[in-house]
């Protein structure tokens, strides 16, 4: 195992500032639970589980995992055991006072892998006088704290998974439940059943939820919003006077209802609308303060509206500059979160002042979006996202450089070039090589369309003994000596969209992984094609090659797809099942690496894949994990590093099943 440590303390992963003395929940899905039959009257079936929290789990698999760290910005907050909780992708961190350490329970150990996506609190019926914080999750359903610390965390997880994708929650005074889903449409969970609000909900994507049992506001991403009330159903577009069918937040008050939306905010009375406010703005999340609207903007920062009559838009000197942060109150105080800070709003009419109450530390890394990982020659970890460039991280001191502008921006693939000792980044705006060495890598080159690539969105990098092969979703292009030269379907390629290449560097030999199947290449030219029509192939869609040479069978290769799991192909085009491999598994593309031991896979919902090569074994692990949507791999020194779209944790690999 790795001696150095990065130079950070891993209180720093908490949502808003390090802390320390967390306890250790260890989910146990084998407690008991209550489960839910679909019936009759439309119930959905549902697990309500608990967290067990009499072990630590230190001799789990989850117990070997060790988060790297990410930014881990509050998205919510809520005032609950006399604390400040607040939640976000790395878990949900509770605060006795502001300027003291906060305990962590950590997604993927502490808590279900899934980021946290709102709170509230409230009471259920026939829970009696507890009250719980409800934490929704991004496709792990509804955590249940109780206020009685003798009792366990519960975990509501509906069989459906879309409608464990919680993007919303209203705590309903009769002890009710309103549930807002991404694709599920509208819930409803009275302590006993789970099912849909009303027909017309089904399927709703949504957003936002305000108001009480009797008179309630529901946004949507893409409909409006509606307003259910006294059982009638009343929706509100664009053409209903709305400034934009997306709906970002909704505030209920006694001065009216608000509506914020990319390009303004929207002001009902007596449920029709009445005006658009900060007509333009991007009103991320909203707030009343008696007579003041507040608004938080993507890139704008605090705004405060006076909503008393001719009264102008006013933008407050203070903190100008928190961007993306989300507004809540706590025992009778406005808060606002983001920019790894906390804000609380001091009483004064408009004119109030913001104070910082919590400061996040600087962290290591930029983001918590993976999407490649590689180590460099020099051992420096490189880490690429999905929209914020690329990091390199020195493991010894915990000091990363960040590279991102015009072409290091959305990073698919990073590789090592074995002939000009560069760090190729695959990007969606061209190849960038670098400069590794150095202590702040520096681009060497840029290639594009106008130095013979086919197109400048680059998906993976492969080099033969030939030069180095570009895939886009153009075709590939080669690059040898005598220059670039591509080849796409007009030539023999199977389809044009190129996910993933593996070439073996000995020879010519290079197999392309496309949206419709695999072309196997000798010398630059298309040798055979497999498809699902000609072959054992489940689906056409290849996400991952990798070699993976087996006793007797020197060019074996595994093939991930997408909603295929993993299958084995050998040199002449012959697939084979695997035992063990998750038949319907979406792997993620290029998520496949492979150790002495071991050949890891990365999927979309079914966390790591693990293939035990001594015994030819898939084996699955999801517990430990920040998500389940696991991007990318990295090993060095017999440790395993896994990408995740919520973070990177590394462990032993010997410490693996």
């Amino acid at each position: 195992m790795r001696k150095a440590t990065i130079g950070i303390s891993a209180a720093l992963l908490i949502l808003v500032i390090g802390g320390a003395g967390f306890a250790l929940f260890r989910i146990n899905s084998t407690l008991r639970s209550t489960r839910q039959r679909v019936d009759t009257e439309g119930n959905l079936a549902f697990d309500l589980l608990a967290l067990d929290s009499s072990s630590s789990g230190t001799q789990s698999p989850q117990g070997g995992f060790e988060p790297l760290p990410s930014p881990n910005n509050a998205v919510a907050g809520a005032s609950f055991r006399g604390k400040l909780y607040l939640a976000g992708p790395g878990g949900l961190a509770d605060y006795y006072k502001p300027d003291a350490p906060p305990e962590l329970l950590q997604a993927g150990r502490d808590l279900p892998s899934a980021a946290i996506t709102a709170l509230a609190t409230g009471r259920l019926h026939g829970g009696g006088t507890v009250k719980y914080l409800f934490a929704a999750t991004h496709g792990e359903g509804l955590l249940l704290l109780p206020d009685d610390t003798t009792k366990p965390i519960q975990q509501l997880r509906a069989s459906d998974p879309t409608a464990r994708d919680i993007t919303a929650v209203l705590s309903l005074a009769s002890g009710d439940l309103l549930i807002g889903t991404r694709r599920a449409g509208l819930l409803l969970y009275n302590g006993k059943t789970l099912r849909l609000f009303k027909p017309e909900f089904a399927g709703l994507p949504i957003t936002a939820l305000a108001g009480d049992e009797s008179d309630f506001w529901v946004g949507t991403r893409t409909r409006g919003v509606w307003h259910w009330h006294a059982g009638q159903l009343d929706t509100f577009n664009q053409s209903a006077g709305l400034p934009d069918p997306e709906v970002e937040d909704i505030v209920v008050g006694a001065a009216g209802v608000f509506v914020g939306t990319p390009l303004g905010v929207a002001e009902f009375t007596n449920g029709r609308p009445a005006r658009v406010l900060a007509q333009g703005l991007f009103a991320y999340s909203l707030a009343l303060d008696e007579n003041i609207l507040m608004v938080a903007t993507i890139d704008q920062g605090l705004h405060e509206i006076d909503l008393r009559p001719r009264q102008p838009l006013h933008q407050p000197s203070a903190d100008e500059g928190l961007n993306h942060a989300r507004l809540f109150t706590a025992d009778g105080a406005l808060f606002a979160v983001g920019d790894g800070k906390v804000l609380r709003h001091g009483r004064g009419g408009i004119n109030g002042d913001w104070q910082t109450i919590i400061s996040a530390p600087p962290q290591s890394l930029a983001d918590r979006n993976v999407t490649s990982l590689n180590f460099a020659p020099d051992g420096r970890l490189w880490i690429g996202y999905f929209d914020r460039g690329v990091d390199v991280l020195n493991l010894q001191n915990g000091h990363a450089e960040h590279i991102e502008d015009d072409h290091v921006f959305c990073v698919n693939r990073i590789v090592t070039d074995p002939l000009r000792q560069t760090m190729d980044v695959a990007t969606a705006n061209g190849l960038v090589l670098f400069d590794p060495a150095k202590t702040t890598p520096t681009e060497r080159q840029v290639l594009l369309r106008r130095d013979g690539l086919i197109a400048d969105q680059v998906t993976d990098i492969a080099f033969t003994h030939e030069g180095m092969t570009v895939a886009t979703p153009a075709g590939i292009t080669f690059f040898t000596p005598s220059g670039a030269q591509s080849l796409y379907a007009f030539q023999g390629l199977v389809n044009n969209h190129v996910y993933t290449l593996a070439a073996d560097r000995t020879n010519g030999h290079l197999l392309a992984g496309t949206l419709g199947g695999i072309s196997i290449l000798d010398d630059e030219a298309v040798r055979q094609n497999v498809t699902l029509k000609n072959s054992g192939l489940k689906r056409n869609w290849i996400t991952a090659i990798l070699r993976v040479p087996e006793a007797g069978a020197a060019d074996t290769w595994f093939v991930g797809t997408y909603g295929g799991g993993i299958v084995q192909m050998d040199a002449a085009g012959h697939i084979t099942a695997m035992d063990g491999a998750t038949t319907s598994a979406v792997i993620n593309p290029n998520a496949m690496l492979a150790t002495a031991q071991h050949v890891f896979a990365g999927s979309l919902d079914d966390g790591l894949l693990i293939y035990n090569r001594a015994s030819r074994r898939w084996s699955q692990i999801t517990a430990g994990l920040p998500s389940k949507n696991v991007t990318a791999f990295a090993e060095s020194d017999g440790e395993l590093y896994i990408g995740t779209d919520n973070g990177i944790v590394r462990i032993a690999e010997a410490r693996l099943p």
